[in-house]
C-alpha cells in the first residue's frame, strides 16, 4: 500500500494547482494535483505534452475512466468509490495507481482490506497559488 502524507512514512508532495502558469512554481520532479473538470483540460493536455506526472481527483466512474485515458499517474477518490474505482482498475489494468482521500488513520484498515492502491492524507497535498 502506498501512503502519502502519513506522519510515519516519508512521501512525496501533491503540488495542487488552478492553471497553467503555477506548474513552473512547483519543485522539479514533484506530483501536479488537478481537479478533473473540463475547466480544467487545458492543464492535463499540458501535463500531457510535458510528460510531468500528475494526479486527477476525481467524483465519479465515468471520470475515473477519463483519468486513466488522460494518463494521470495517480487518480485520486473518496472513499465510498475507492472499491469500485479499484475494481475498475485492475479489470481495465489502468498504469495509474487508485488512492483514497483520507482524513483520519482510522481509516486506513479499512482501504487495507479493500485492496486499494494508497491512501492520501490533506497534510501531503500543497496548494499553490498563482
Amino acid at each position: 500500500m502506498l501512503f502519502f502524507g502519513h506522519r510515519f512514512i516519508d512521501s512525496q508532495k501533491f503540488y495542487h494547482v488552478f492553471d497553467i502558469d503555477t506548474i513552473a512554481t512547483t519543485p522539479p520532479s514533484c506530483i501536479i494535483y488537478v481537479d478533473f473538470n473540463e475547466k480544467n483540460l487545458d492543464i492535463i493536455n499540458y501535463l500531457q505534452e510535458n510528460q510531468i506526472n500528475f494526479a486527477l481527483k476525481v467524483k465519479n466512474i465515468t471520470e475515473v475512466a477519463y483519468a486513466s485515458a488522460l494518463g494521470a499517474s495517480y487518480i485520486i477518490v473518496e472513499q465510498n468509490l475507492a472499491k469500485t474505482a479499484q475494481k475498475i482498475a485492475e479489470n481495465y489494468l489502468f498504469d495509474a495507481k487508485i488512492l483514497a482521500h483520507i482524513d483520519n488513520e482510522n481509516e486506513i484498515e479499512e482501504l487495507i482490506l479493500l485492496g486499494i492502491d494508497g491512501v492520501i492524507c490533506p497534510s501531503a497535498v500543497i496548494k499553490v497559488n498563482s
